[in-house]
């Protein structure tokens, strides 16, 4: 197959980062090129990584897409992989405007994927199933600390409605806990509360291709990087993890994308990345969405459940028929992994090691 250049863009993100080291490993005579908004994105820095790097626009100022398609004609771009959730949506609107995309992706339309990033949108959307926790919207303007108070309980959970990472994440035991929060959080504006859940924190990747849902692989989230500098303790990305072979959660994950796909009227496509908590019966609840790879896509490729390498395939065949159907993917092993801020995630065949260190 002849050589291809790749743009990642968003390159000083772990996820991006994660990606472009899989497609290294996989095909390492493919041209890699990465851009960023930031002059000190960590990606522009790693030897090896890339080709060649790019500072670039803001996704949202007039002179991002024909500083895009300049890119893509200098450097003969074949295709990307867009990870930043802002990004994408701009590139969704501009397929919308023109009929295509600057250069071929994998990627959902625009509604789904609005849909999605904004978590409000996604709780209005979901109102009344079995999908979510009892959920409101609240604003600095409309804190509606009634509602709160009588419509979800204390303790309940406090986020903001867009962003990863658990931005503004905490659990409120009162109403005075909540109306200090809103005051430290004033630059937020908008928030959803929901009812506290107790149980396991849960995840996926998951593959769909024009409303087929290809494939699928949980995981369990059990300990975060940094917690404590957090005051939820809960941030976006994951220190100790286990590889589930849970069929029920990529079942439960996929009803709800089936439900939302009638709801809006279009059809899943792309990759999409479930987080979820139990309450304290073990039923699921979805917490959140992402409409891109998640950061242990990576960890997820080494141990052999690999969407980087099927996206490349999706992209440089124009079509799903060389990606094998795995809705339940089940690892060979009961694999666990550890990850942190400066070194590379270490992947364990099982959990016993940490039985042997005292």
């Amino acid at each position: 197959m002849q050589n291809k250049t790749i743009l990642v863009t968003g390159i000083g993100g772990l996820t991006p980062r994660s990606i472009t080291k899989i497609i290294r490993k996989n095909h390492p005579d493919y041209r890699i090129i990465g851009c960023d908004i930031n002059n000190k994105a960590v990606g522009f820095f790693i030897k090896g990584l890339l080709d060649n790097y790019y500072i670039s626009p803001k996704c949202t100022s007039e002179e991002y897409f024909p500083w895009i398609e300049k890119l893509i004609k200098d450097e003969k771009i074949d295709y990307a992989f867009v990870q930043p959730e802002s990004e994408i949506i701009e590139w969704a609107d501009y397929y919308e405007k023109n009929g295509k995309y600057p250069c071929p992706v994998f990627m959902g339309s625009k509604l789904l994927s609005v849909s999605l990033k904004d978590k409000s949108i996604m709780a209005e959307l979901l109102e009344g199933t079995e999908f979510i926790p009892k959920t409101i919207k609240v604003t600095q303007n409309n804190p509606r600390y009634e509602d709160v108070e009588k419509e979800i309980g204390f303790p309940c959970w406090i986020r903001a409605t867009e962003g990863t990472g658990g931005l503004g994440s905490l659990k409120l035991n009162d109403l005075s806990s909540y109306k200090s929060w809103l005051f430290i959080n004033s630059k937020i504006q908008e928030f959803t509360v929901s009812e506290f859940l107790t149980g396991r924190h849960l995840a996926n990747e998951m593959l769909y291709y024009n409303g087929e849902y290809v494939k699928g692989a949980a995981l369990e989230c059990v300990e975060y990087v940094m917690a404590n500098i957090s005051p939820s303790h809960v941030t976006g990305n994951t220190h100790f993890g286990r590889l589930l072979n849970e069929d029920r959660i990529n079942e439960f994950c996929n009803r709800c994308i089936k439900y939302l796909e009638k709801k809006l009227g279009v059809l899943a496509h792309g990759i999409l990345s479930f987080d979820l908590k139990e309450d304290s019966h073990g039923n699921m609840k979805v917490t959140e969405v992402n409409i891109r790879h998640m950061a242990y896509t990576g960890v997820l490729a080494r141990v052999g459940f690999d969407l980087i390498e099927d996206t490349i395939k999706i992209i440089e065949n124009g079509n799903c028929d060389k990606i094998k159907r795995e809705q339940f993917y089940h690892y060979d092993k009961p694999y666990a992994f550890l990850r942190d801020v400066d070194i590379e995630p270490i992947i364990l065949e099982n959990e016993n090691i940490f039985q042997k260190i005292k």
